[in-house]
């Protein structure tokens, strides 16, 4: 299968990541209230970019991991397979993570006279649960009941880090009955009460983007292509309304609240299912297709940064008003383009200094596992 980058999913990955970077505006970038932000909220509220970020997790995964699996013949083969996938993702994942960990508890150590980082103790306990990977489980205890600390959108990444360690495993498992797992699975949380605790481990979008990963393979995938998409500007709609039809399901206006989390699971999946083929049918080729791609490419970075930059700005604001100097405070417009320009310059750095030179490393380490399996196995058959 070809695991080539898909632009389409690039841009999807933006979309994810901007709607995360808008929902959290309030009570982090800004402390007092913005009416312009409050009255959007009433209409659309966009959490459902962690959802999304699920449902290409699991496609993305999948597409790669399974054929690989399922192509060995031996039990040795697939263990070592497993075990060089989850170097590859510790080396993507986890540098990055810990480093922005490390930067939060210093801020709030050193750089919080404002208060906008919270307290230590909570930040100890938020970096202890985010390097130990159960962040959605303190997550989970912690909500309203008391402070998490700034780190607190850990708690999809610990999710999606269990997802990485378990899902090799599922499907050494159930083998051929992987999907009729996956589909029970979506099926008993499309249709439970999500508790704060089911909240922090629902992996419905996780098992539908595997699921179409899965079916992507299949001769009657290409059978069901969106082609009629390829018309000018209809692709481009169907990604705003979708997008905006999420926004609504996460409001409280949306009636089938018990439900809310299902379908926005599935509406992920459409949108990953429209991007999988890879024919640009959300997002034609050009200069705004390139500057999405550019943030999906980015999006892992700007998840990690985007609420440590917000802080660091609220913090930078009380200096300069404390200071009786010029602050952008009570310019919400001017405050957000501030913020957003800090994202992408940490953005890019993590990127270049940290991301891709771990990823490399990472990459770079498998490769010589692999050789030096090869050259055991040539030993040994030589000797023989």
């Amino acid at each position: 299968m070809n695991a080539k980058r898909i632009m389409d999913v690039e841009v999807l990955r933006a979309v994810a990541v901007l709607a995360v970077l808008f929902h959290h505006l309030a009570d982090n970038l800004f402390t007092d209230p913005v009416p312009s932000l409050a009255r959007i909220h009433e209409w659309a509220q966009t959490w459902w970019g962690v959802d999304l970020f699920f449902a290409i997790s699991g496609f993305v995964i999948a597409r790669s991991l399974i054929p690989v699996l399922q192509g060995c013949t031996t039990g040795r083969e697939r263990w070592q397979h497993v075990r060089h996938f989850w170097l590859r993702r510790a080396f993507r994942l986890l540098p990055s993570a810990w480093l922005w960990l490390a930067l939060i508890l210093l801020a709030c150590m050193f750089f919080n006279r404002s208060g906008a980082f919270g307290t230590l103790s909570a930040n100890l306990q938020a970096t202890l649960a985010g390097v130990l990977q159960y962040a959605n489980f303190r997550f989970a205890d912690s909500f309203f009941q008391y402070e998490y600390g700034s780190s607190f959108v850990y708690w999809s990444l610990a999710l999606e880090e269990q997802f990485y360690l378990l899902f090799p495993l599922l499907i050494l498992l159930f083998r051929r009955r992987l999907v009729w797992a996956l589909l029970a699975l979506v099926a008993v949380q499309i249709l439970t009460v999500r508790t704060p605790l089911l909240m922090v481990v629902r992996t419905d979008a996780l098992a539908l983007g595997v699921l179409l990963a899965m079916w992507s393979a299949q001769p009657g995938y290409q059978r069901w292509q969106p082609s009629f998409l390829r018309r000018p500007w209809l692709g481009i709609s169907a990604l705003i309304v979708i997008a905006a039809l999420l926004s609504f399901m996460a409001t409280d206006r949306f009636t089938l609240a018990s439900f809310r989390i299902g379908s926005i699971a599935v509406l992920s999946a459409l949108l990953v299912w429209i991007a999988s083929y890879n024919r640009d049918y959300l997002m034609p080729a050009g200069r705004i297709q390139r500057c999405l791609a550019w943030i999906g490419s980015r999006s892992y970075g700007i998840y990690l940064i985007h609420i440590p930059a917000y802080l660091l700005l609220r913090e930078l604001i009380f200096r300069l008003q404390s200071s009786g100097l010029p602050s952008p405070a009570g310019h919400p417009i001017l405050t957000v383009l501030i913020a957003f320009g800090l994202i992408a310059l940490l953005s890019e750095l993590n990127y270049r200094l940290v991301e891709m030179p771990m990823r490399n490393r990472g990459a770079a380490l498998v490769k010589r596992l692999n050789a030096s399996r090869t050259a055991v196995t040539s030993t040994g058959a030589t000797s023989c």
